[in-house]
């Protein structure tokens, strides 16, 4: 990219959140070639006047409405747009003021706003895997139709997108996401009946928020990887594929018709599949530090408990049956994790909640996004009613 290139106008979807600072790191070290646009928060509003300041976007969106003056105040002396709530967020992604926007609100919250951005055929960088996981047939439709370029930002979906460039005529046979295993590889039943909330956000490679860390100690994080992957990549169930690696330098592999494997390989850093969304379909120079093959002389792959690890084995039933039921399991899991995260249920627990809901909500084939929107309301009250909440 030439310094003549006028630089990229960014919309950050939960610029408070892991993938959301990163990103902001990411434009700070770039920024000849990034600018801020948009910044969107739930309810960090600190964090948001800081960066609002250090980066001076067109607009700012904090949902929680309690929180508004407060933000308006911290930037009165700016030319910031403040805006506040849920519908805001809508909003601000109808703009037609930024090229890509970096969708990283977390859970269902996120569904909407992506989708509008779609609708404008903007660039996504999408780091809100649960966007394809309720809907991705209505969103890579509605993708495809307004030729919205989406590029995935989870280091696992960015290491498959990388294996395939140039490789648009070749069917893939398979797709392998790889697992580190969470922070209770190797564990029973037994053990994890008495895991509290701070042991399962010890993730052992990558920093990340609550919910996702909570996701990945169940392996359930894998399971709606594995959901958006079908979506991403345009694939059948049985075509994706997990293996735990624990090293988490392979960060996914693609096999294509003639057996051959490509993989994508480095250090477990967010801020690298990051900067390749932003920056594709070029490369940009970094300091981050390099893979030393040294430090790792040995990688190793292994298959999946998924005796212990039941949340792995529901995401694939979801994927299999299709329709409303992936919505159904995403909808119960963020209830019970949030549950679990207030300690208002065990570990285990969070698995029973999602299995249960699963069976009790009704199947819809085909539904219609309204219909997507009303399952998980009802997925999330009866996942609520179960845990008395």
């Amino acid at each position: 990219m030439g310094s003549a290139e006028p630089k990229k106008r960014i919309a950050i979807m939960g610029s408070t959140g892991s993938i959301g600072t990163q990103t902001l790191d990411v434009i700070r070290s770039h920024s000849e070639l990034f600018e801020v646009e948009i910044l969107t928060a739930h309810s960090n509003d600190e964090l948001l006047i800081k960066q609002a300041l250090e980066f001076r976007p067109n607009a700012v969106v904090i949902c929680d409405e309690k929180k508004y003056e407060a933000v308006k105040s911290a930037l009165s002396s700016t030319d910031i747009k403040v805006f506040a709530g849920e519908n805001a967020l809508e909003q601000v992604a109808d703009f037609d003021t930024y090229d890509i926007m970096l969708a990283a609100i977390v859970g269902f919250a996120g569904l909407k706003p992506t989708l509008k951005a779609v609708n404008k055929g903007k660039m996504i960088a999408l780091a809100n895997k649960e966007t394809l996981v309720v809907a991705g047939d209505i969103v890579m439709q509605t993708a495809l139709e307004k030729r919205a370029p989406i590029i995935p930002v989870d280091s696992e979906h960015s290491a498959i997108f990388q294996c395939l460039v140039g490789e648009a005529r070749n069917p893939i046979e398979k797709v392998i996401l790889t697992a580190s295993g969470g922070p209770f590889l190797g564990k029973k039943p037994n053990f994890l009946v008495n895991v509290k909330r701070d042991h399962a956000l010890q993730h052992p490679n990558w920093s990340m928020g609550a919910k996702i860390s909570i996701d990945s100690a169940t392996l359930m994080n894998k399971g709606l990887e594995m959901i958006e992957a079908k979506w991403l990549f345009n694939l059948e169930p049985k075509q994706v594929e997990v293996v735990i690696h624990p090293q988490s330098i392979v960060h996914s592999l693609v096999q294509f018709e003639d057996g051959s494997l490509k993989a994508q390989m480095g250090l477990p850093d967010m801020k690298l599949p990051i900067q390749y969304a932003l920056g594709f379909p070029g490369r940009i120079k970094n300091d981050f530090p390099r893979f030393n093959f040294r430090k790792y002389p040995t990688l190793s792959f292994e298959e999946p408990d998924y005796k212990t690890f039941r949340n792995l084995g529901l995401a694939i039933e979801a994927l299999k049956t299709g329709g409303n039921m992936p919505c159904i399991l995403n909808a119960a899991n963020e209830i019970a994790v949030w549950a679990f995260l207030k300690n208002r249920i065990g570990f285990l627990d969070i698995t029973a909640v999602v299995e249960k809901t699963m069976e009790s909500i009704s199947l819809i084939a085909k539904p219609t996004l309204e219909e997507y929107f009303d399952s998980d309301g009802e997925a999330r009250n009866f996942a609520a009613s179960l845990m008395k909440l």
